[in-house]
């Protein structure tokens, strides 16, 4: 059986290569597809996207093409990964031929829960800091003056992208949904991850890993595994 590809969306100012050491944990179930956003990595001369639903329309071919002669996909996405993976499931399920088996959400609160603080027009040194502060994490190159100035432009819009968007209300998703956080998250509590369940009309869960809101990049191989046994599990069900 050909493992099931799973769509992974990057959080802001990231590229598909956060995604990196994901894949070296492989598993025979699944294979990760991460999508490249423009304005990083060898997207970096394209302009990013400032909104949700204009990602969801530009990243769509391109998500086909990882996809190939699958016609069964899975979706990951972490903070604003988690928006945009979200959209996508919904995008994918309106043009057909492609089921979406599991919707998998990571270090987000639901979609309707915009944040309280914003970081969007605040001084360079202000934004850096409360982008910070908001991920718990922030890349070494951006203590380096000139990278910094090269890497700002792209963080800044997908700030922008996060802090603007609307989940249209009422609108379930015909998707099981896996909302997943850091055990040690002060950033989503346990109760906003839990949220998710009011955005599908199928089943849900919340699962926690061990660290803290950016666990994924420091302990990818328990993210793996937990993706491939919710998948097993899936199959399993539907063969009953």
């Amino acid at each position: 059986m050909e493992p099931l590809p799973i769509l992974c969306f990057p959080f802001a100012g990231a590229g598909a290569s956060v995604f990196r050491r994901c894949r070296e944990n492989p598993t025979d179930l699944v294979k990760l597809c991460p999508v490249q956003l423009p304005g990083r990595e060898e997207r970096f001369g394209e302009l990013p996207y400032l909104e949700v639903a204009e990602a969801v329309d530009g990243l769509l071919a391109q998500v086909l093409d990882l996809v190939g002669s699958s016609r069964t996909v899975a979706l990951f996405g972490h903070s604003l990964g988690a928006v945009l993976a979200y959209e996508m499931a919904h995008r994918l399920g309106e043009i057909g031929g492609l089921t979406v088996t599991q919707l998998f959400v990571s270090g987000s609160p639901p979609p309707w829960s915009p944040r309280d603080r914003h970081a969007t027009g605040l001084t360079d040194n202000e934004f850096l800091r409360q982008v910070e502060e908001f991920a718990g994490y922030t890349h070494p190159a951006l203590a380096h003056p000139e990278l910094r100035e090269l890497l700002l432009p792209t963080l800044r819009a997908d700030v922008a992208m996060h802090e603007s968007y609307r989940a249209p209300a009422g609108r379930l998703l015909d998707v099981p949904i896996t909302s997943i956080r850091g055990v040690d998250d002060e950033l989503v509590p346990r109760e906003q991850a839990a949220e998710w369940a009011t955005a599908t009309s199928r089943d849900s869960q919340q699962v926690e890993l061990p660290g803290n809101h950016m666990y994924l990049v420091d302990r990818p191989a328990e993210l793996i595994q937990l993706m491939a046994d919710v998948l097993a599990d899936d199959t399993a069900r539907a063969r009953r």
